[in-house]
């Protein structure tokens, strides 16, 4: 046998099975249509009854039954049909029917093997419990698990709604770099590569913020990228090496319209991911229509400890600050600065808790080095983050526009970075010429796409909607 008879270039098919199943939803046990069919896919199952035989027969849109008799086939295509095995791709030609069984099928009049399955399918893959298995394996979790499907097609219905709701509103779809010279937009500590030729250190990009922010500067008003992005970190249900980000700038606005434009987004992506706007999240009904709930940290914190840690904070006392921490089994380094503690007295404390789409408002600038002054909290800045279900999902910004006040925080970064904190952001100095010449104000924010797909599709771990997570090697 040549090798394009064992493995033909094509196979001209005429039908998808759904559509198939769609069109003949209606034909009663034992009918026949005379409708001449050819469809192609992998086989799931195969069982011969001596002169009839029946084969499972699963393409992209669903399964059908393949129905073989010797009176159609003969002697010679009975024993091509049931020398088939599981798991080989097949295409097959014949006449769409119904068995007396209900079960609309395909009498076979030509079988054509396409592609042979050398290896034996797993006949116990289905609620598999080694998380790592699916995920080294992905082409068996998607052939023979629903979830990852489900997650696939999620993730497509979730892509075109972000580009729909974005073109509606004036925005453009714009690509930046994802090598990068400095690795900026955020703080988080990067990956390092280097270019040969130009025999220089690169940097994957961590976000694309600053290339976003200077084609406001170029005079585009509304801008986003679909992207990825790489952050050299641990990985968790809730962090992978490798994720996508959606960012979008507008010009002329503050974080109050970023944030009900989010709020819009998130919903518009939820419709068309679910069909609705309810989503289970930690065992209770969230509906997604309410509005989204806006509170500062402070008021989030005092909430869920009974804490007011707002005094202490406009004191800037360390030791109160401190001495919270320890009361509430806060994890802490004794050097951090009071806004990076305030910031953890939060998460470990508050984050998990809220539920409820909750924009909680204003971040120290320790950890919020791009965004504007908040203008009645001393010290801390207009940056909010969406939290839902316990998770952040979207930090929203009043981006800052002021050259020498970006300068003075990229100083403060790198002072911190020469203290020892490898995520502090370095300083950029081709943006910081870049906003020399003036960028308007504007809003701004960043969505973790995984996670909030994990979210609507109650998939627990992120790396459930990532068809490709980072693993460990296989020892």
């Amino acid at each position: 046998m040549t090798e394009e008879q064992k493995y033909p270039y094509r196979y001209e098919r005429t039908a998808f099975i759904s559509e198939l199943r769609e069109r003949f939803e209606d034909l009663e046990a034992g009918g026949e249509t005379g409708h001449e069919a050819r469809v192609a896919g992998r086989i799931m199952t195969i069982r011969s009854q001596g002169k009839v035989a029946f084969a499972d027969l699963q393409d992209a849109s669903g399964r059908m039954q393949l129905f073989a008799q010797i009176g159609v086939l003969g002697d010679e295509g009975m024993e091509a049909f049931g020398g088939l095995g599981v798991g080989d791709i097949v295409g097959a030609e014949g006449h769409v029917m119904r068995t007396r069984r209900g079960e609309l099928s395909l009498k076979v009049v030509n079988v054509s093997l396409l592609a042979e399955c050398l290896r034996p399918m797993p006949d116990n893959w289905h609620g598999v419990t080694d998380v790592e298995a699916r995920y080294r394996h992905r082409h068996l979790d998607l052939l023979l698990n629903e979830p990852p499907r489900r997650a696939l097609e999620g993730r497509s219905a979730c892509n075109a709604a972000i580009r729909s709701f974005f073109d509606q509103r004036g925005f453009i779809e714009v690509e930046t770099p994802i090598l990068q010279p400095i690795a900026g937009g955020t703080i988080a500590r990067p990956f390092v590569t280097h270019h040969n030729t130009l025999d220089m250190d690169l940097f994957l990009r961590i976000a694309p913020e600053l290339y976003l922010k200077r084609l406001l500067i170029g005079g585009f008003e509304r801008v986003y990228e679909l992207n990825r992005s790489f952050r050299n970190e641990g990985l968790s249900p809730r962090h992978n090496a490798e994720f996508t980000m959606l960012e979008a700038y507008e010009a002329y606005v503050d974080y109050n319209d970023t944030m009900t434009l989010v709020e819009d987004l998130v919903r518009d992506i939820a419709a068309a991911v679910t069909g609705g706007l309810e989503v289970e999240l930690d065992g209770q009904i969230v509906d997604l229509g309410q509005p989204f709930r806006r509170i500062t940290m402070f008021e989030a914190v005092t909430e869920t400890t009974g804490r007011d840690l707002t005094d202490a904070w406009k004191q800037q006392d360390a030791e109160s600050l401190a001495q919270a921490a320890e009361d509430l089994q806060v994890r802490r380094d004794p050097k951090w600065p009071v806004g990076k503690l305030m910031v953890e007295i939060f998460e470990q404390t508050t984050e998990k808790k809220l539920i409820a789409p909750t924009y909680v408002t204003g971040m120290p600038k320790e950890v919020s080095p791009l965004a504007k002054d908040h203008r009645t909290i001393d010290g801390f800045t207009e940056h909010a983050d969406l939290i839902v279900g316990g998770v952040e999902i979207a930090p929203v910004y009043s981006e800052l526009n002021d050259p020498e006040e970006q300068r003075r925080r990229f100083d403060q970064q790198a002072a911190a970075r020469a203290a020892g904190d490898e995520e502090a952001q370095l300083p950029d100095e081709d943006f910081l010429e870049a906003l020399s010449y003036g960028m308007p104000p504007a809003g701004g924010f960043g969505l973790g796409v995984d996670r909030l797909l994990s979210m609507l599709l109650g998939l627990g771990s992120l790396r459930e909607v990532i068809l490709f997570p980072t693993l460990r090697p296989e020892r």
